[in-house]
């Protein structure tokens, strides 16, 4: 690779203010050093080609551009360069206590856990495997526009968290999915839910299960060990178009992204995911599981695990 002083000579007659040159290179090795740290494949290359485009992008009278993201159904192109996922906590955090549910707790407004870890231990909302579970077995069912924040769900549990309608998840941990982690229920096409931090680790099948309609946006993501981070559902009874936003997200030792509907109008788009493989994009039919339709490879860092 070519060396930070051999570019700078290469480049320095080319351009008129020596000040930018030495400011943008100084950026290169503090984006080098951090970067190589996490180990990325080719980040190194993408940075490098960010330092140039910035030193012209410096010059006076350089042409400025806007960034531009378009989304569309069932793909997403975002032509801009990725940057390495940042906030994101690779390690499931120490539990302050353990509390065992006897039956689902019912939360509305907001719930701070205090990092405690809940699940349902000697009940019948146990973990069963990929057994089809219902909201009877979850651990919290949250009422519509509520908050649950710092909460480790523990081992023992069947179906995590429901959100009956509209809810925030803030800095919520999976030690260990049984059925599904999370599953969205609400109904209005202008609906959002949040995932906001947190991490989920072991999850054979799905992490988050989008069975309502409207958007679920999941963002300072961290997932290990999982069969796809998101699915919005193909059998449902009833049927909604359904969007999922993935934002500054690592995913480690996954088989897929996410799985959605192209029948159904459904859109995927991602944007700041590191990943060590290459989560993809699915359509399916009603009633069938997803037959897989394309790598989504922009944006998108491929890694080994640190």
């Amino acid at each position: 690779m070519i060396s930070v002083f051999a570019l700078v000579t290469i480049l320095a007659p080319l351009l008129a203010q020596a000040a930018v040159v030495k400011r943008h290179v100084e950026r290169y090795f503090i984006y080098h050093v951090y970067l190589t740290k996490r180990r990325c494949v080719w980040c190194d290359v993408r940075v490098l080609e960010r330092v140039v485009l910035s030193m012209y992008a410096g010059l006076p009278g350089a042409a400025t551009s806007t960034k531009t993201t378009s989304t569309t159904r069932g793909s997403t192109s975002t032509p801009t360069t990725p940057m390495t996922p940042t906030g994101i906590t690779t390690k499931l955090p120490p539990s302050s206590g353990y509390v065992a549910l006897p039956t689902t707790s019912v939360i509305s407004g907001s719930f701070d856990g205090g990092m405690k870890r809940y699940d349902r231990a000697g009940s019948s909302g146990g973990c069963q495997g990929q057994t089809e579970t219902g909201e009877s077995d979850a651990v919290f069912s949250l009422q519509p526009g509520a908050t649950i924040s710092n909460v480790i769900i523990g081992a023992n549990q069947a179906e995590g968290i429901h959100c009956q309608g509209t809810c925030r998840l803030v800095n919520i941990w999976w030690q260990d999915v049984c059925e599904d982690a999370a599953t969205f229920k609400q109904t209005g096409s202008g609906d959002v839910s949040y995932v906001i931090g947190g991490g989920a680790f072991h999850a054979s099948d799905k992490i988050f299960q989008h069975n309502g309609a409207g958007t679920v946006s999941i963002s300072n993501f961290y997932a290990s060990d999982f069969g796809k981070l998101y699915r919005a559902c193909g059998n449902c009874a009833q049927s909604y178009r359904r969007n999922v936003i993935v934002n500054n997200a690592r995913l480690e030792s996954g088989s897929s992204g996410v799985g959605i509907n192209t029948n159904f109008g459904d859109t995927a788009r991602f944007t700041n995911v590191c990943s060590t493989g290459k989560p993809s994009v699915a359509s399916t039919t009603p009633g069938n599981e997803p037959t897989k339709i394309g790598w989504y490879v922009a944006n998108l860092m491929t890694t080994t695990p640190d």
